[in-house]
């Protein structure tokens, strides 16, 4: 591995030691359905909505008796018509094929509609317990700008891929978890606060952007 990047993975466990979700779920199926609502959508929006979402559609079966005209009134601020008619879809899949309970498998869980290879990662991990990488906006944007994975990575699963290949799996979830919290303390898509990050003296978007000059 290189060195820098050992480097950098050591400082972003060190500085976020208790990162975690900050979606609120309790259980496989809340995982499912907050993760699908967090697209293009923030986690604090979501779990604005899930509450009167959890409380009327409790499991898999109730959602899967629902219909998209239904659920939408209750997600609609978090954004497209899509996720109420995927959500409902969904469920009735879980239901239909998997006796109500939501699979735990990479290939299932991206064969329901609406799950693509970072919601069933978020499911995988957060759920079940078993090793993944979901890479979000934050993910891909941090792992780029800190040279983790190169150019030739230039999608979500080529990234996933990448940084899986350079940590053992017990630190996939926290890394994912890291690089959250620091694309959103610290690393923004605008104006990141280099001056404050704790990353500085390895960043090498640091060295470009300011020359590695301390403020």
């Amino acid at each position: 591995m290189n060195p820098n990047h050992q480097t950098i993975f050591d400082l972003l466990l060190r500085t976020y030691p208790d990162a975690k979700p900050e979606l609120d779920f309790q259980n496989p199926y809340q995982t499912l359905i907050a993760t699908i609502l967090a697209a293009q959508c923030t986690d604090q929006r979501v779990n604005q909505v899930t509450p009167a979402v959890f409380r009327d559609f409790p499991d898999p079966a109730a959602m899967a008796a629902a219909t998209p005209e239904i659920l939408y009134p209750y997600v609609k601020s978090c954004g497209f018509r899509s996720k109420a008619v995927n959500i409902v879809n969904a469920c009735r899949m879980i239901v239909d094929k998997y006796h109500g309970e939501v699979p735990h498998t990479m290939e299932e869980l991206t064969a329901l509609p609406g799950v693509g290879r970072k919601t069933a990662s978020v499911v995988l991990c957060f759920a079940f317990g078993i090793p993944a990488f979901p890479v979000d906006t934050h993910v891909y944007r941090l792992t780029h700008r800190l040279g983790l994975v190169g150019d030739s990575e230039n999608t979500p699963d080529k990234v996933d891929l990448a940084m899986r290949a350079q940590l053992p799996p017990e630190e996939w979830g926290p890394m994912h978890h890291a690089l959250i919290w620091h694309g959103r303390r610290v690393c923004h898509s605008q104006r990141p606060e280099c001056a404050a990050c704790a990353l500085r003296d390895v960043c090498p978007y640091d060295k470009k952007t300011n020359g590695g000059k301390k403020e």
